[in-house]
């Protein structure tokens, strides 16, 4: 417990405390410092998060076909026609023969009898899988769902027999279109089935196959002697170009013509896309780096990046990709341009009319500067030596440092602290003790004084 200032009248935990804020005053700076870099480091992460998705970014733009865009069409609304990235300008004709369909059955109707016993489904490819229903409609078609076969069964009405009971159907369908998920139900174990003396529930009286599972059909060059018949499980032909497909939605007769084309604006789109990415990062870069200067007297604000030489470093790098001739020819032929002040910037017309011009050379140029971005990304960023992780790194391990330091200034200031508590403690205890003889020779000289009368 610390008494304050009682011999002495002076607030000492007020002097302790003032003596202890000064010795403080190198913990303080170094404290400060210590922000300041957590800060660095912080916006360093972030700037080095942008530039790996810059990377992989520049990596896609940098194929050989990055600026493949198509779009498709079809002259009849039975034909529906996507081009995929790897499309090419394209035009054929269909003819829609047959459309994919499931397979389906349902058996005659029965009571809350006919259902029972063992039955065995039979896959298109052959395969047996017994199931075993209770009696009634529903518990066989539980039976066949619980079965995971393909097929999905459930119970429909089937009328009332001659006594006004309710009768039941069970409707199976394959889950799946096509030649492939036919399926036959028959009432007998698997070795009835394969001796032949089980029997297909479709052929019973009342039964019927309401849907025969078939593929779906189509004819390229119809009508010349390169006519190919392609067939499908689904109603949907995958790569009947290269990276078109097609879904057929009814039969035709007459050829319906295909269409793939150029998409222009898709093109420029996504050129200007890549092109914003890397202007988004270059303004970041500059606005980081910026120092406003204040008036006199006033304090000078500097941006988190001023001063930094391996941000500047990057920035002109990044530059550099963008704007430095490809085998002689300038990036700004395909509107890819940056100005005196150094702003990147796209121009959509410009980029239009070479790829009308040449569409090769436009892509060759687009795909080196890409290429040249992804080195330049890939270079500052990579995880383990990349050059602004390295800086992240020395900016993490000066933190450290310096948090130890702070450490070490702590337990000095504690000392220096027990030290002024102690010093100060002893020096009202002198002074008390002074200040007790003061009053004990104070009484001894009044009792030698004679009193007056």
């Amino acid at each position: 417990m610390q008494i304050d200032g009682l011999a002495s009248g002076v607030k000492t935990k007020d002097v302790i405390d003032a003596l202890v804020n000064v010795a403080a005053i190198p913990k303080t700076l170094v404290t400060n410092r210590i922000t300041d870099r957590n800060s660095v480091i912080s916006n360093l992460q972030s700037l080095n998060t942008a530039l790996q998705s810059l990377a992989d970014k520049a990596k896609a733009a940098a194929s050989a076909t990055s600026l493949a865009r198509y779009s498709a069409s079809s002259s009849s609304e039975a034909v529906t026609v996507v081009a995929g990235e790897t499309a090419r300008a394209f035009s054929t004709d269909v003819v829609v023969d047959a459309l994919a369909r499931a397979h389906a059955v349902v058996t005659a109707a029965g009571d809350a009898t006919a259902f029972g016993g063992t039955f065995s489904l039979v896959a298109a490819d052959g395969s047996v899988t017994e199931v075993t229903g209770g009696g009634s409609a529903a518990e066989l078609a539980a039976a066949i769902n619980a079965a995971k076969t393909g097929v999905t069964a459930t119970v429909v009405p089937g009328g009332r027999d001659a006594q006004g009971a309710a009768l039941s159907r069970i409707q199976i369908t394959s889950t799946r279109t096509g030649a492939e998920g036919t399926f036959r139900l028959h009432r007998g174990t698997a070795a009835e089935v394969a001796a032949s003396t089980a029997v297909d529930v479709s052929t019973e009286p009342g039964a019927a196959v309401l849907a025969q599972g078939r593929d779906a059909v189509i004819r390229l060059f119809a009508g010349t002697t390169a006519e190919q018949v392609v067939t499908s499980a689904s109603n949907t032909f995958t790569d009947i170009g290269e990276g078109v497909d097609i879904t057929v939605g009814a039969v035709s007769a007459d050829p319906v013509t295909v269409t793939v084309t150029p998409d222009a604006k898709a093109q420029s789109d996504a050129a200007a896309a890549f092109v914003k990415e890397i202007s988004t990062l270059l303004t970041r870069i500059d606005n980081g780096s910026k120092a406003t200067v204040a008036a006199p007297g006033k304090t000078t604000t500097l941006g988190v990046f001023t001063g930094d030489s391996t941000v500047r470093s990057l920035r002109a790098a990044l530059a550099a990709a963008v704007q430095s001739p490809v085998d002689g020819t300038s990036p700004s032929t395909i509107g890819i341009s940056v100005d005196k002040a150094g702003v990147l910037s796209f121009d959509a017309d410009r980029f239009a009319a070479a790829m009308a011009d040449d569409p090769t050379a436009a892509q060759a140029v687009f795909s080196a500067v890409s290429a040249r971005v992804q080195a330049t990304t890939s270079e500052y960023s990579d995880k383990y030596d990349g050059l602004i992780t390295q800086r992240i790194t020395g900016q993490q391990t000066e933190v450290k440092s310096l948090e130890k330091q702070v450490e070490r200034m702590d337990l000095r200031l504690d000392m220096r602290r027990a030290t002024l508590e102690r010093t100060y403690a002893a020096m009202e205890v002198r002074l008390s003790g002074l200040q007790s003889r003061s009053d004990w020779l104070t009484s001894q000289l009044s009792a030698l004084t004679p009193s007056s009368k």
